[in-house]
């Protein structure tokens, strides 16, 4: 067999098991029936509230609520910081359609910000775009790429510009040694399958803010039950808000929770399992003839489960033969260029309900040539060489022709 029909026998999106110990607390609550994220007369903490409790202690914040996604999180924050229907909101045009959507749910306007060709937010087009008179960022580490975190912070407090961290990417992730979503008044996190802990679906808003905190808790949906919550304000705090808070019931399940909750202790040998793969992936994929990786800034600390390259000089025929090709051999390439979306692919044009005509040329550019591909953490390093000769054959294939 040549290694031109040479095919990938792992599939690039399965996922490893639930940890054992998160199985069989999951069947203990799925025995007892007690499902709901709070006990009606609050016998025993639920697994929500101790997840809430171990992963603020994890980051290093004092507060920490389970949502059922990190959209819902993103909209809570959104709320908390006072956002308002009409009001506009700064945020990555790089991004995923939850962000977009969260600010949508707010009622608020989406204000793109250019992305840099190392898939990170534009500052210069950040300082042009705060005369829009947003007073919120909602800054993307799209893909696991942290910006410049200490410049992002000087800047919007020199705007008078306060920051919510989308960490859906970089959970475990640091900045100068200070993990994400620490920087901004809120962080907020993803559980979803394919991200850094798996609980099917769910999210995480974390925040030092005694009052977001507890508007973050009664927004998730607390039936007055807040005193449930370990990780949490005083009562006088939640006296302030509790009339004037909606409950908008999205508040992360205990069987959820309980999946999660033995996570959070793997993320350390985890982070090393993804990036030794990604690290190898990228150096082999850097000798490829016009393949352009993004390059990371001296203070991040990433955590990489998953990849990004630009490939560049191939018109849209071309890259789909490329994706095409790459695709026959299982190696599934993401590719942001598509005209329409397709699965994770959107872009900010396709987002209509939020674009209202804006353009941004660089970013536009950007996605035509960028592919992104997961890493599993049961990828092998032999695995990860044929991944890298699989895209080059495909790619001097599309050339040849």
């Amino acid at each position: 067999m040549t290694m031109m029909h040479t095919k990938l026998l792992r599939d690039l999106a399965s996922v490893d098991p639930i940890p054992v110990s998160g199985i069989e607390r999951a069947k203990a609550i799925m025995q007892s029936g007690l499902l709901f994220r709070y006990g009606e007369f609050g016998s025993e903490h639920a697994e929500s509230t101790l997840l809430e409790a171990e992963f603020a202690a994890y980051v290093g914040r004092r507060y920490a609520v389970a949502l059922n996604s990190c959209g819902c999180s993103l909209f809570i924050a959104l709320k908390c910081l006072g956002v308002e229907s009409g009001d506009k909101v700064l945020m990555n045009a790089f991004t995923l359609a939850p962000v977009p959507g969260a600010v949508a749910h707010a009622g608020a306007q989406a204000v793109f910000l250019e992305s840099t060709e190392d898939l990170l937010v534009d500052l210069d087009d950040l300082k042009l775009k705060s005369r829009s008179g947003a007073k919120v960022l909602l800054l993307s580490h799209m893909r696991g790429h942290t910006a410049d975190l200490d410049a992002v912070m000087t800047l919007c407090n020199e705007l008078g510009i306060q920051v919510i961290e989308d960490c859906a990417h970089t959970m475990g992730g640091k900045w100068n040694n200070q993990f994400t979503g620490t920087f901004g008044v809120v962080g907020c996190f993803s559980s979803q399958t394919y991200k850094h802990m798996n609980s099917g679906e769910g999210g995480i808003l974390v925040t030092d803010d005694d009052d977001i905190a507890a508007k973050a808790i009664l927004y998730s949906g607390s039936y007055m039950l807040y005193r449930q919550h370990v990780a949490r304000p005083a009562d006088a705090v939640f006296e302030k808000h509790k009339y004037n808070i909606p409950n908008c019931s999205m508040r992360m399940s205990n069987l959820a929770a309980a999946v999660a909750r033995p996570q959070i202790g793997l993320l350390p040998e985890r982070t090393l399992i993804w990036n030794e793969r990604h690290d190898r992936l990228a150096q082999n994929l850097r000798e490829i003839k016009d393949v352009v990786l993004p390059k990371r800034l001296k203070g991040e600390s990433y955590v990489a489960s998953s990849i990004q390259f630009r490939v560049v000089g191939l018109n849209d025929t071309q890259f789909k033969q490329f994706i095409a090709l790459a695709a026959e051999r299982r190696v599934k390439l993401k590719w942001f260029g598509h005209v329409e979306p397709v699965g994770f692919t959107s872009t900010y044009l396709d987002w209509k309900y939020s674009n209202a005509g804006q353009m941004l040329p660089r970013t536009t550019k950007i996605m035509k040539q960028l592919c992104d591909m997961r890493i599993p953490l049961s990828l092998t390093l032999d695995e990860c060489d044929l991944i890298v000769r699989i895209i080059a054959e495909s790619l001097a294939a599309v050339k040849s022709i």
